[in-house]
C-alpha cells in the first residue's frame, strides 16, 4: 500500500523535496550574505542541482498528468479517429526520444563512472546528481506507458490519457 502510494507520487515527493532544498538554500545564502557578510559556496550548487531534479521529475509529472503542452483544440476539433492517429504519432516519437535519452545518458553516466569528476563546492562525485539524467528519462517512458496502460484498461474511449471532460473545456 505504501509502495503503490510512494511510486505513484514520486515525482510529486522529489519535486516538493527539491524546491524545498532550492528555497533553503538560497535563503541560506541570503542570510549569511546580508546578515553575516560571507559567502556561503555550497548554496549555489545545491540550488542547482536541486533545481535539475525538479525540472526532470517535473517532466515525468507531467507526462503522468498529461500536462505537456498539446495543441488540444486543433486535435479536439478532428475526428476522433484521426486525434488519436495524431497522438499516437507525437507519442510514439516522444517515447523513442526517451529511450534514446535513457541510453544516452546511461551512456554517459558509464563515462562518468570509470573518470570521477568532483564538484567545486561540494567536493561529490558528479555521477551521483547526473542519475536524473536516466532516472528522468525512463520515468518518462514509464509513464507514457503507464498511460496506454490505463486508457486501454478503461476501455480505450477518448483519446489516452485525456478525459472527454477535458477536451470540452
Amino acid at each position: 500500500m505504501l509502495m503503490r502510494w510512494f511510486f505513484k507520487h514520486l515525482e510529486e515527493v522529489v519535486c516538493c523535496t527539491a524546491l524545498v532544498v532550492i528555497s533553503i538554500s538560497v535563503f541560506a545564502q541570503v542570510i549569511a550574505r546580508y546578515l553575516l557578510e560571507i559567502a556561503l559556496h555550497w548554496t549555489e550548487e545545491v540550488a542547482a542541482i536541486a533545481m535539475v531534479w525538479a525540472v526532470y521529475t517535473g517532466a515525468s509529472l507531467c507526462v503522468r498528468e498529461r500536462y505537456h503542452i498539446r495543441i488540444m483544440v486543433f486535435v479536439q476539433n478532428l475526428p476522433l479517429k484521426f486525434s488519436k492517429s495524431i497522438i499516437f504519432a507525437a507519442d510514439f516519437i516522444w517515447i523513442t526520444f526517451s529511450l534514446f535519452m535513457v541510453k544516452i545518458s546511461w551512456e554517459y553516466l558509464a563515462v562518468m563512472w570509470k573518470f570521477p569528476s568532483v564538484s567545486p563546492s561540494l567536493g561529490i562525485n558528479q555521477f551521483y546528481p547526473q542519475t536524473i539524467l536516466v532516472l528522468g528519462y525512463a520515468l518518462m517512458s514509464i509513464r507514457l506507458v503507464e498511460t496506454y496502460y490505463h486508457w486501454i484498461r478503461g476501455g480505450a474511449a477518448g483519446l489516452p490519457g485525456i478525459l472527454e471532460e477535458d477536451l470540452d473545456k
